[in-house]
């Protein structure tokens, strides 16, 4: 388990690392061509673009293993860095009957986090944008106590109370718009909020009323960038005091790369996505050529299962959405297949984003777990499930009062 000057000592160490590779890591290869860092790191871009497919593969799953990147960039220090501890607390295996109705890979997610949920009778439990209360459920068999669940939608509080009644469980879903102000009132010493997978201003939302409440928090967070901010104001006074002092930016949209790891899409979206990508670095290509302007033209995205038929269809969509007028005699062959030669060099260029994707998710979830701290609280920061579960496997939990 992690002290807190551990916790002190990564989260000044990953504001430094962050800070001084930002010019690296923020500019997006996807939308400008060549290196898009320019002149920083010399031989940098000529190292990865050498890389064959199977290394490029390699290093898009494990960024910290054998990386060639260690010349230009500190591969070893990020990896120590982002170390983070297993806080299972041993291998929770839960009948399946009660995964009845939940998916399984969800299921497995549940599992792993419930038993990092400590089992103190003292405390009330309360489940942060519960859903249907899939945890709740969950946490009111494994504990055997009453478990009240909050969610603003009525009907996955009518769908997830039907669920637990049938159940014969002891879980209470309300009606709650976390963000409003008589949220509060579910918070006090006592109590514990349990939160898998809140996303954004829902989580921070959540913090800030433990810090002022005393509850303790067992919170796996998720989609930071889900915000109302366009820059990111850190939670933590220590994360602004770092951020000013080692000159670190965050934006809304460098915030969204935190979270772009897709270890566990199946086979058929991953490579939904490679063609998609293909397809609007080549027409993002065609674009520039026919409006003589050498600038990427952001072109609004298609849900999965809605991507047209063939490359010429996509560019007509997308041409007709921007009032990009296409000319009569495309060669439709040679746009797709430049489209398709981009994206091998978008895909080794980005190595030195995925390089500092981890770091950033840490060091978010270290912020937040520092405001608590600040609140007087004892934290922990780690892990709950492997990333071959889901890669969003950090939690932040404060520590009961006997502990």
């Amino acid at each position: 388990m992690p002290s807190e000057p551990t916790l002190a000592a990564r989260f000044t160490t990953l504001t430094r690392q962050l800070a001084e590779g930002q010019g690296l890591w923020r500019p997006l290869p996807f939308q400008r061509r060549g290196a898009p860092w320019g002149d920083a790191a010399p031989g940098l871009a000529e190292a990865l673009l050498a890389l064959p497919d199977d290394a490029a593969a390699r290093l898009q799953d494990a960024p910290f293993e054998d990386s060639p990147l260690s010349a230009w960039l500190p591969v070893a220090e990020l990896a120590a860095a982002v170390d983070l501890p297993r806080l299972a607390t041993g291998g929770v295996e839960l009948p399946a009957a009660w995964g009845e109705g939940i998916g399984a890979r969800k299921w497995r997610q549940i599992q792993a986090f419930a038993g990092c949920v400590p089992r103190v009778h003292e405390e009330h439990l309360v489940e942060w944008c519960a859903g249907k209360g899939h945890l709740s459920r969950t946490l009111a068999r494994w504990h055997g106590r009453a478990v009240s669940g909050l969610e603003w939608q009525a009907s996955l509080c009518e769908s997830g109370q039907a669920l637990a009644d049938g159940q014969a469980q002891p879980v209470r879903l309300h009606r709650q718009d976390v963000l409003a102000d008589d949220a509060a009132e579910w918070l006090a010493p006592g109590r514990r909020v349990a939160a898998l997978h809140a996303c954004g201003d829902l989580h921070g939302r959540l913090l800030e009323l433990a810090a002022a409440s005393g509850a303790a928090v067992t919170l796996a967070p998720c989609c930071y960038q889900r915000t109302a901010a366009d820059e990111y104001h850190a939670l933590s006074r220590r994360g602004r005091s770092l951020m000013a002092e080692h000159g670190l930016e965050l934006t809304r949209e460098d915030l969204s790369m935190a979270v772009q790891e897709t270890v566990t899409a199946p086979p058929g979206v991953r490579r939904h996505r490679r063609r998609a990508n293909a397809w609007r670095l080549g027409f993002d290509r065609l674009q520039r050529e026919v409006r003589g302007h050498d600038e990427y033209l952001p072109v609004p995205s298609l849900a999965y299962g809605r991507l047209p038929a063939d490359f010429a269809g996509f560019c007509r969509w997308a041409a007709e959405r921007k009032a990009v007028a296409l000319p009569a005699d495309v060669d439709w062959l040679a746009w797709e297949a430049e489209g398709w030669r981009r994206q091998a060099e978008v895909t080794r260029l980005e190595l030195v984003r995925h390089l500092y994707r981890r770091p950033l998710e840490v060091w978010l979830a270290l912020d937040r777990a520092w405001r608590l701290v600040e609140a007087g609280q004892r934290v922990r920061l780690g892990t709950f499930c492997d990333r071959e579960l889901t890669p969003r496997n950090l939690l932040i939990e404060t520590l009961p009062a006997s502990g």
